[in-house]
């Protein structure tokens, strides 16, 4: 376990010159948009709030741990959406806090909607090297001597195009990269940068026997790296990564009950010769209350050779819709 937890801090400490995704996932990703698109703010009717807790690897010592808190809401003026999101994101010795405000402005297109995002926020980039155990000879290596602990603001921006059948959106929740060595005298090959990270999402709702059976298909796609010819630094203009896909298949029966299956894969960057594998194969459930209340509970199967090790992750959510218009609880929204 310690070899796997010496493995997992390296995959984070080359940062940009590895070949993964820096953001946090979420399987239930529909149910915290907020956190990748800030347009998404303010896209129902009414205020709603969101918690998700994911585990992943859970066999692991240092595996991720991810916890999302998002609030949004419309105002007054309709065509204006507000939402805030707060991420924390664990992986072995390094610890991720993000606080974010967004602003998003609606425009009516026929009888859909274009919502326009922006947000600013801070990151509190915290990571400990000297909690991994390395092989011998490499003890004093000075990249595992010296910590770091940084406050990094950022911006991001968004589209998202909708109406009750239909959603498609763009963006980049972190448009600023940073250098995330706490010394630039440090002098390694390679060292901790944050990536830029692209997203686009998009789904239907397709109603099989009106509002009591309602099918759900949607796609979420994650590319790192895609302009890294352009990157100032050029050590890093060769940064790459499989684009990750998450295909989502749902049913929700009776306005009540949802439940979910979905398949997460990569295929390669553009120039990139990285190896594409499957990674997961996933279920979800999630319940409405009558009072508002929503509840459920995701579960990841790996497809590739982690499930000699692993069992899988999990993922649990806590959520709450409000309607002030009716002073009622709404019917619940298929995005």
């Amino acid at each position: 376990m310690k070899r796997l937890l010496t493995i997992l801090a390296l995959t984070i400490l080359v940062g940009g010159q590895s070949f993964g995704q820096q953001d946090p996932m979420f399987t239930k990703y529909m149910f915290n948009s907020l956190t990748f698109n800030p347009a998404y703010a303010g896209s129902w009717d009414h205020m709603t709030i969101g918690l998700l807790h994911r585990s992943q690897w859970v066999e692991i010592d240092g595996a991720p741990t991810t916890q999302s808190l998002t609030l949004h809401t419309p105002l007054r003026n309709e065509r204006i959406g507000l939402g805030v999101s707060l991420i924390n994101d664990k992986i072995g010795p390094t610890n991720s806090t993000s606080l974010n405000l967004a602003y998003a402005y609606k425009i009516p297109i026929g009888n859909m909607k274009l919502s326009i995002g922006l947000q600013a926020g801070m990151e509190n980039y915290n990571a400990d090297w000297t909690q991994l155990e390395t092989e011998e000879g490499i003890d004093f290596d000075e990249a595992f001597q010296i910590g770091s602990n940084k406050f990094l603001p950022n911006f991001g921006a968004g589209l998202y195009l909708s109406n009750d059948k239909f959603y498609f959106g763009v963006s980049s929740p972190q448009l600023v990269e940073y250098d995330l060595r706490e010394s630039e005298n440090i002098t390694t090959a390679i060292w901790a940068r944050s990536a830029r990270h692209y997203y686009m999402m998009a789904g239907l709702a397709i109603p099989l026997k009106g509002k009591a059976l309602v099918f759900k298909p949607s796609i979420l796609v994650k590319n790192v790296g895609l302009f890294k010819g352009n990157s100032k630094t050029e050590s890093f203009q060769n940064i790459g990564a499989p684009n990750e896909f998450d295909l989502d298949l749902s049913l929700l029966f009776q306005e009540t009950l949802w439940i979910g299956m979905s398949f997460r894969s990569a295929f390669s960057a553009f120039g990139s010769s990285a190896n594409s594998s499957f990674d997961s194969a996933d279920i979800w459930i999630s319940y409405n209350l009558k009072n508002g209340m929503r509840i459920g509970a995701a579960y990841d199967y790996p497809l590739s050779d982690l499930r000699t090790v692993t069992s899988g992750a999990f993922e649990l959510m806590l959520g709450y819709e409000f309607d002030y218009k009716n002073d009622k609880v709404v019917t619940p929204r298929y995005f």
